[in-house]
């Protein structure tokens, strides 16, 4: 017997042998099922029913957390048998099963061959859900589309996913979707928009919905004050960070966390530090998360014997063990500072396995340091070397003028196939985020952007700047290694943010990777000539440049 459903003409729910939804893969699986746990009662009475009913949503509910291929094709084949298809529950939670055995393919014909109108919201929240979280953005999307019925959750779902699968642009824009549909936010909607503010670093964004909470009259509780307060902190405007800190409840040691966590990731230890001295006289205990915020700030700021003591103070005094994160940020404070001999003791010392993180950190300091010999100890404990595992041990040999090692590690990348992350910033004009690639030419005013690059560089070689070719392959000429510092993402976007605002007027660049030592000394001859003054959001930390200084003091 079949059911058509809708102009689509789907399939729907009955058992039939020689049904089209009986694809091959479950046709051949359905007769191994009829035994053991799977064998449910074909008995249509109504208790049989309900019996069968919970026994498959434990069966489910339990794949989903072990998945077993074979159980769920099985249930699959039950859930047909039983006459259970028209229940959005189970057929919903069938989806997600499959997604959490890897068969996307699967789920998505499921999907498809299922008419979504009578999947209910809670249905369509579940599988939105958990489709986001395991990073499959395009099924989450077409669920959500074709779901008839959305209520706050199912938008709250769709904007959260995209956030936490750092497609922050994406997560904007719905949230302006549901605006317009008068559906009405709510604090998680919020702390959704404020972490996508916050990883763009938007600050026209972030003060929007700032105005928007304040318009919706939405009651500030400690998850949205410590999102503010990072948004704020990595929207470069720390200062206003720190006033709603202080204008805020302060009684949840998150509270705490952000605001030491951003004046960290400004360079402003000494601030992080006062701020801590702060939480016993207001009777707020550290966590673990406050101490890695203390320790990277003063890892940041070089401040060795202060790290060294709030390390130990928070095993003597606090009783908090040290995690892999606390290891990493000492190995980072004391790799950065040059001593490289302590950062390694504390690796072989440490009662954890160290992981390919902490290898990595020390690795980047080798790198810093242009210590070749150690940098090869770290590169061969991390198991599998990434793109950027290369790209620091090439840079390490080409600092030490090892070029034959360099040019050996550059052939090993191209054998495995690896290649180096591209480098991406971005920066917000006129309420829109412009994002630019290593090398792009793809943006519609790239003629413009090209014309005032080559403008900067003119005047900051007349102020005396030159390139630093060192870290750049050595079979190229001086000029065509220059040339390829010329288009690092991070100048394409500072050079749209000049061309697109008024002089003296402040400019914010995003990055997702480490900015070079090229781009930071090119940054602050520009801030010099054009007496501004710019800010440089890289992976670590910011970057504060005017008259020719950076924040950071060249330690980073």
């Amino acid at each position: 017997m079949f059911r058509i459903a809708g102009s689509r003409r789907r399939l729907y729910c009955y058992y039939s042998s020689s049904s089209s939804f009986f694809s091959p893969w479950l046709q051949n699986l359905s007769a191994t099922f009829s035994t053991g746990l799977l064998h449910l009662s074909l008995s249509p009475t109504e208790s049989h029913y309900s019996q069968d009913y919970h026994r498959l949503l434990c069966i489910l509910e339990a794949c989903k957390v072990s998945p077993n291929l074979r159980t769920i094709a099985g249930a699959h084949t039950n859930i047909i048998k039983l006459g259970y298809g028209m229940y959005p529950s189970l057929i919903s939670l069938m989806v997600v099963t499959y997604a959490s055995c890897d068969r996307l393919n699967l789920a998505r014909q499921l999907l498809v061959e299922i008419p979504t109108e009578y999947f209910d919201a809670v249905s369509a929240n579940l599988m939105i859900a958990r489709f986001m979280k395991m990073g499959a953005v395009d099924v989450a999307k077409m669920i959500f589309n074709e779901v008839p019925l959305r209520d706050l959750v199912t938008w709250n779902s769709l904007i959260g996913g995209y956030v936490k699968n750092d497609m922050c642009k994406e997560a904007l824009s719905v949230f302006r979707k549901m605006l317009r549909s008068n559906v009405e936010p709510d604090g998680y909607t919020f702390a959704s928009i404020i972490t996508a503010c916050a990883k763009l670093g938007a600050i026209d964004h972030a003060k929007w919905v700032l105005h928007l909470m304040t318009e919706r009259r939405i009651e500030l509780n400690y998850i949205l004050s410590s999102a503010l307060i990072d948004m704020y902190s990595k929207c470069g405007r720390i200062e206003i960070a720190r006033g709603i800190f202080d204008s805020v409840e302060r009684t949840n040691v998150s509270v705490w966390n952000a605001m030491i966590n951003g004046l960290g990731i400004h360079g402003l230890a000494l601030d992080a530090i006062e701020i801590f001295s702060l939480m016993e006289p207001e009777n707020v205990s550290p966590d673990s998360i406050t101490f890695i915020g203390l320790l990277t700030a003063c890892s940041h700021c070089g401040l060795v014997e202060e790290g060294q003591k709030y390390f130990q103070l928070m095993k003597s005094l606090y009783l908090i063990q040290p995690q892999l994160e606390h290891y990493g940020t000492m190995v980072d404070l004391l790799g950065r500072a040059g001593l490289l001999d302590e950062a390694y003791t504390v690796i072989k010392e440490m009662p954890i396995e160290p992981d390919a993180v902490i290898w990595r950190t020390f690795l980047s300091a080798c790198r810093i340091h242009k210590n070749s010999e150690m940098g090869e100890v770290a590169s061969t404990k991390i198991s599998h070397l990434g793109s950027g595992d290369y790209v620091l041990l090439s840079n390490i040999y080409c600092s030490t003028k090892k070029w034959d090692n360099a040019e050996k590690v550059r052939c090993l990348m191209k054998w495995k196939g690896v290649r180096k992350n591209s480098g991406k910033s971005w920066v917000e004009v006129g309420n829109v985020v412009h994002q630019f690639k290593a090398g792009d030419r793809s943006h519609p005013e790239a003629e413009l952007i090209n014309r005032t690059l080559k403008e900067l560089f003119h005047r900051t070689k007349l102020e005396g700047f030159s390139s630093t070719t060192e870290l750049v392959l050595m079979d190229i000429s001086d000029e065509e290694k220059e040339e390829n510092l010329s288009y690092h993402s991070e100048k394409l976007a500072l050079a749209y943010g000049i061309l697109k605002s008024s002089p003296g007027t402040r400019i914010q660049v995003s990055k997702n990777l480490r900015t070079c030592p090229d781009c930071h000394s090119w940054m602050k001859m520009v801030a010099k000539v054009l007496n501004r003054e710019i800010i440089v959001r890289d992976r670590i930390r910011f970057h504060h440049f005017a008259d020719g200084y950076c924040s950071c003091g060249d330690y980073w």
